[in-house]
């Protein structure tokens, strides 16, 4: 069964959208556009960035590079915690009763 889309409206650096999305990802949408609106605030009141469209690329360039670290720290742990579950085989042994 195909999903139903309807136009959701979502503003951002006070200017309204109308954004098409299936109604179970509504609340994800409305807090991935308050999420960017504020990251775009946040640029805006730096005072160093004009112009909606180069504000628009920074906070999305910030949050990519957000979302590039919270990967790679999620990696060096996993990383780090086999690590730790090989050291602790070894010093417990494997279970074998060797």
């Amino acid at each position: 069964m195909a999903q139903q889309s309807t136009a959701v409206e979502v503003k951002i650096l006070d200017k309204e959208y109308l954004v098409a999305c299936p109604e179970e990802e509504q609340e994800a949408l409305l807090r991935a556009a308050r999420h960017l609106d504020n990251k775009m605030r946040e640029i805006r009141a730096g005072g160093k960035v004009f112009g909606t469209e180069r504000i628009a690329v920074m906070a999305a360039l910030n949050i990519t590079h957000e979302l590039l670290e919270r990967d790679t720290m999620s990696d060096a742990t996993s990383t780090l915690l086999r690590a730790m579950d090989n050291k602790l085989d070894g010093a417990l042994g494997d279970g074998s009763g060797r």
